[in-house]
Parts: structure tokens; C-alpha cells; sequence
């Protein structure tokens, strides 16, 4: 994690940041209302920020589908505190398990541990929750070591559908090496404190309904549009037939909008929703400000000098701003106009446990797949390359020796 008021010290522009709720986009007005939703409050705990041009880039909330006891029962993977949540989850499974006269049901419903999402994300955290209990939990609690079990649950007939088949195969084999189960073709349909009721679509296209026992479920598939955007979509005629999020034109405004830009989730802008979308709009937002501020600035001088030049003193001041006119109009024709975003997709990576990735890149006109113990590294060094700072680099390296050494932290807080 990287503190955002680490990365404002070092910007020599004035930032204000607010940690609040943004709770409420007023289009009409201009103005967004925020909350302060911390356990420490004030006098005032609401308020309103103006703004002359707003980027919305709040993300997306988990999609439930609408299927009962999703919301209530599960986990999710979306802000900091899921992580919390869920390792403290899977502490309390482990310790209730080895309570004294647990039924031999009880413990296996309890150390049954049910992924929902053949994504990368959902087959990340099934990969690293087979080697949190194989390289800690085995040797801290040994009497589970033959009952422990992770369930990866997925809708479609694969997992990584955006994967090559080579990798995926790959991935499912290594899955079956780790004892990790894979249900592809298998959709929720109810979820209870202690049960899933699900569909598994057999071969010959016929349905067998089925219950699964768990003991932490974790729900790592789909986005929903947040309240938020969904008021702010509802202010705005253009954007009446939208459902996933804000439509945005190529250059990421908000249609029907004129000062707002969406990047991330929250935008719909034909591409996946993933990190490295989100990532290089951001980067595009970024340059596209900074010609339009620049060309604010020439705009601004060049006016100046024409005004100084019609009550200039002498020939000689004439001459002087004649040449500032000029090499400010020079500037301006050289600033590069900043054309639509284009997304650059730089390929694919996902992590399979046992110290294995799997990886899709773009290479010249086609992907280069590969999988192993050399594209776990690689997979390694792509996830320190997106960490902001140094600081955050060192910090991880050291996160990971540390748990090399002396294995991850199983305390619950």
C-alpha cells in the first residue's frame, strides 16, 4: 500500500486531499458532496467540494447477481479491509476445526475453503490460500494437514477464458498438482451461512443441482456500478441507456458532459476491466491536462504581450514583444496535440501458486505464452515495476524475504 499524502509530498503543485466519501456528483452545480466516514468525527462531517473539471475514477462495487445470501455470507476482494476480514476468516475456520469434540463433518465443512471466480484474481487467491496452508498452516496446526481444501468454482467451461488454451490447460493441471479442485460449468444459485446450492451443467447439456459445505467463501467475480456513478448516470440524459457504468467518448469525457473524464472501472470504454486499462488511461489523463494547462499558459502570454504592445513606449519595447509574440506562437504550433486514448494491452498475468505464474504477451504482432518457475519471477518483478515509489519496492522485497524466512503472519489482527 502507498499512502497517498507520500506521493502529494513530492508533487510541487498545491494538491488538497480529503479522505472522505464522495457521496454525491451534482452535474448542474458543480459540485461534489463528501462525508468524513471515520470513526473519529468532528463538527462538520459533511461538505461540498466545487469543481471546474471532475475525474471520476471511484471503481466498481462486487456484483452479487442477485443471488441470495452472496452479500451476506461471503467475502469479497475489492478494498483493504477484505483482506483483513478474510484472514481473519480463515484463523477462525482453522482454530474452530481443532476445537476439542468437533465432528469429523464440522471439520471438514470448516476447512473447506470455496473460491467463486475463475478469473485472475480468483485464481490468485485460490493459488496463494494452497500455499499459505502448505508452507504455514501445515506446520502450525498439523492435525488439519489431510482435511484442509480449496474449492475454485467457475461458471464457464474454463478457467483464465482470456488466457490461451496452452496456459490454461497449464494452470488446471497445476491446480490438480496443488489438490486444489476446480468445478468449471458450475453456477450459485443460493448461498447460506454454511452452504453453497449450486448447478453443474453436465456434458450432455443437462443440469445436476448440488450443496457444497464451506467453511469462508470468497467472492472474486464481477463489478457493479456504485451508487455514486449510478446517481451521477441518472443526471444526465446521454447516459440513459448505460448499465456497467459512465459511457465516456475517445477521449474518456463523459458523454453528455463537457468537464467530466471517467478512467477505471467506473468507465465503459470497450475495454476490459482490468488494472492495466485503468493504468494507462490515467497516464493518458495525465498528459492531456498538462497540454491543455500549457496551452492555457501560451494562450495567456500571447494575449499579455499583445496588450503590453499596444501601449508600449518606444519601437524598441514594440520590437521586444514582437519577438516574445513570436516565440510564445512557436511553443504553442510544437505542443503536441494530444489525440485519442489507445489502449496498448501489454499481455496477461496471473499467479498459480506453488511459486508458478502463467503469462500472455503481446510480442510483435502476437502473444508469447509461457508458464512456469522463471515466469513467477517475472510475474514478480511486473508487480514490483507498478509500485509507486521506491520506498513501496524496498518495503515489499522486504515483506517477501521476511515471509520466505520465517513464514507468513497467522495472528487474526
Amino acid at each position: 500500500m502507498e499512502p497517498v499524502r507520500n506521493i502529494l509530498r513530492h508533487k510541487k503543485a498545491t494538491v488538497k486531499y480529503y479522505e472522505a466519501d464522495a457521496t454525491k456528483i451534482d452535474y448542474e452545480k458543480n459540485v461534489v458532496s463528501i462525508s468524513d466516514d471515520s470513526e473519529v468525527k468532528g463538527d462538520t462531517t459533511t461538505n461540498e467540494v466545487p469543481f471546474d473539471m471532475l475525474v471520476v475514477g471511484v471503481g466498481a462495487e462486487n456484483a452479487t447477481f442477485g443471488i441470495a445470501g452472496v452479500k451476506e455470507h461471503s467475502c469479497f476482494l475489492k478494498e483493504v479491509g477484505d483482506a483483513q476480514a478474510i484472514r481473519k476468516k480463515v484463523m477462525d475456520c482453522v482454530e474452530t476445526a481443532i476445537f476439542k469434540d468437533q465432528s469429523p463433518e464440522e471439520v471438514e465443512r470448516l476447512l473447506h475453503m470455496v473460491v467463486v471466480g475463475g478469473g485472475p484474481t480468483g485464481v490468485e487467491f485460490a493459488g496463494e490460500l494452497q500455499d499459505f496452508f502448505e508452507q504455514d498452516l501445515r506446520k502450525w496446526v498439523p492435525e488439519i494437514s489431510d482435511k484442509f481444501k480449496v474449492t475454485l468454482v467457475e461458471a464457464l467451461p474454463n478457467v483464465l477464458p482470456m488466457f490461451s488454451k496452452q496456459l490454461i490447460d497449464y494452470t488446471e493441471k497445476t491446480f490438480k498438482d496443488e489438490k486444489i479442485t476446480v468445478r468449471t460449468k458450475t453456477m450459485v444459485k443460493n448461498v447460506t451461512d454454511k452452504t453453497i446450492e449450486a448447478e453443474f451443467t453436465n456434458p450432455d447439456g443437462s443440469k445436476t443441482s448440488e450443496t457444497l459445505p464451506y467453511g469462508l467463501l470468497v467472492w472474486a467475480t464481477g463489478n457493479a456500478v456504485r451508487p455514486v456513478v449510478k446517481d451521477l448516470m441518472s443526471q444526465i440524459p446521454a447516459q440513459k441507456n448505460s448499465r456497467r457504468g459512465l459511457a465516456v467518448n475517445e477521449y474518456l469525457v463523459v458523454e453528455g458532459t463537457e468537464n467530466i473524464w471517467a478512467v477505471g472501472d467506473c468507465a465503459i470504454a470497450n475495454y476490459a476491466p482490468t488494472a492495466q486499462v485503468a493504468s494507462q488511461e490515467g497516464s493518458y489523463l495525465a498528459r492531456l491536462f498538462n497540454t491543455m494547462a500549457k496551452k492555457e499558459y501560451l494562450d495567456g502570454e500571447i494575449s499579455r504581450f499583445h496588450a503590453e504592445k499596444e501601449t508600449a513606449p518606444s519601437d524598441a519595447n514594440t520590437a521586444e514583444l514582437d519577438n516574445q509574440i513570436q516565440t510564445s506562437e512557436r511553443l504553442l504550433r510544437r505542443l503536441k496535440q494530444i489525440g485519442p486514448f489507445h489502449y496498448s494491452h501489454q499481455g496477461s498475468l496471473a499467479y498459480i501458486g506453488s511459486e508458478r505464474a502463467v503469462a500472455d504477451i503481446s510480442w510483435l504482432n502476437g502473444n508469447f505464452a509461457t508458464g512456469g518457475g522463471l515466469t513467477y519471477l517475472f510475474w514478480r518483478s511486473a508487480y514490483l515495476s507498478m509500485c509507486f515509489s521506491t520506498r513501496n519496492r524496498v518495503l515489499v522485497i522486504v515483506d517477501w524475504i521476511k515471509a520466505k524466512i520465517f513464514g507468513r503472519d497467522v495472528s487474526r489482527e
